[in-house]
């Protein structure tokens, strides 16, 4: 089966039409294009539907690149319209955990940033890129290709800091800075880490205008994966059918099924609805990681119920930790200083993690159930029926999420799963 078709092969066939894209926080209609003053370049734009204007530079295929289609500049117009609404951006600047945990990494990095030059790849309204000025930064490059970069401009200027920060309009592949940058930041992340694809653009800069030995924040990250029981959302979307009013409309469940796990889901969980210590599927070095490598990402697992209780489906969640840049070669590979790295231990061949210890040498940012929730929330992948899993129970299987053919924004999940003797396959697509 093509992943493409987010067909089901666990017993119940496809129905309706496909969601809208939830391009991460939400979906949200475009803003308005207006003409900006001062450090304010406009390297790409958005002409309106009555301009007779040339293509725009971000429109011109680039070589090897997947933008060379034109189907994908049309994704790519929508993804960057749906972050020109205010909306969005309030949503992320009130996610405190996120906001004030970005702002300790570039306190904690000040060293590294003063008196240098920065690029912020997709800096939205400009916070961080004001937090980096106030570190001291000599120069920061804002770079974001929806029209919010207007307000981010005039924000930067009401600030008094057009002398240190330069917000460019454009996508980072298409604006031009001819100079090196000592440090890169990029709040990048999405729903599942990986939603979006825009960690590409972070490799993208990173290959052009990082200096060796330059800061990239976030340094490393990882996705997260775990069976889960969560009964109240099943008796919620489903059982709910099974007596409306006292009418049996059990009718109704295929299609109740069908709407309510087809796609992933965006939601907050708890601790207690995970059965087992989480299993990485993917650990990211910002540093090395090369975007081939994120196109397609197929890991195995295997897991040990801790609890007699109804295997729902799987959560998915990350982390990303904020260290400094590699400091000297070690046997031909790029060696960063000790520290109680959360990855270290999962980073060296076990899939495994235990609930972190936690450390003041490292700056971590988590999305895990167990701790304070964020606007990522989790991501849960359902089951149509449940499963009954025993205490020690094994449930393993492997997953496979690729960029979609259909939108490369999108993300295609491949899952297989068996437990008890019994096997099954589910495949769905993040819009």
């Amino acid at each position: 089966m093509m992943y493409g078709d987010s067909g089901f092969r666990n017993g119940y066939s496809q129905y309706g039409a496909r969601g809208e894209p939830r391009y991460r926080r939400g979906r949200r209609g475009p803003g308005d294009l207006r003409g900006g003053r001062g450090p304010f370049r406009v390297c790409s734009y958005y002409p309106s539907s009555s301009s007779s204007a040339s293509t725009p530079s971000y429109a011109q295929p680039l070589e090897g690149d997947r933008a060379s289609s034109p189907r994908w500049l049309e994704f790519d117009r929508a993804y960057f319209q749906s972050y020109s609404h205010v909306g969005i951006h309030e949503e992320m600047i009130k996610d405190r955990l996120r906001t004030d945990t970005y702002r300790a990494a570039i306190m904690r990095h000040q060293h590294f940033i003063a008196g240098k030059v920065v690029m912020d790849v997709g800096c939205g309204t400009g916070i961080l890129s004001i937090f980096c000025a106030q570190a001291g930064a000599r120069r920061v490059y804002a770079v974001e290709a929806s029209e919010i970069a207007v307000q981010a401009n005039e924000v930067v200027k009401e600030n008094d800091l057009s002398d240190k920060v330069i917000v460019l309009h454009g996508r980072v592949e298409d604006v031009n800075i001819e100079e090196k940058v000592d440090v890169i930041i990029s709040e990048w992340m999405g729903y599942m880490l990986l939603y979006e694809s825009m960690l590409a653009s972070v490799i993208f800069a990173r290959d052009k205008w990082l200096k060796p030995g330059g800061l990239i924040l976030p340094s490393h990250a990882t996705l997260y994966m775990a069976p889960v029981t969560d009964s109240e959302r099943y008796r919620d979307s489903i059982d709910f059918w099974r007596d409306v009013y006292g009418i049996d409309m059990s009718a109704m469940l295929p299609l109740a099924k069908q709407c309510a796990f087809e796609e992933p889901v965006v939601d907050t969980i708890s601790g207690e609805n995970v059965l087992t210590w989480p299993f990485v599927v993917k650990y990211v070095d910002c540093y090395t990681v090369t975007a081939q490598e994120l196109e397609s990402i197929t890991t195995k697992y295997r897991f040990a119920s801790m609890m007699q209780a109804p295997l729902h489906g799987f959560a998915f969640w990350f982390d990303v930790e904020f260290n400094g840049p590699p400091m000297f070669p070690l046997n031909n590979h790029l060696h960063f200083p000790p520290a109680n790295s959360s990855s270290d231990f999962y980073a060296h061949g076990s899939g495994h993690r235990k609930k972190r210890v936690k450390s003041d040498d490292v700056i971590v940012l988590s999305t895990a159930p167990e701790d304070a929730p964020t606007h990522w929330q989790q991501t849960m992948l359902y089951f149509y029926e449940p499963i009954e899993v025993k205490q020690d129970q094994i449930i393993e299987g492997s997953i496979t999420l690729c960029q979609s053919k259909e939108n490369p924004r999108f993300l295609n999940i491949h899952l297989e799963y068996s437990s008890g003797g019994r096997s099954f396959v589910k495949e769905s697509v993040m819009r």
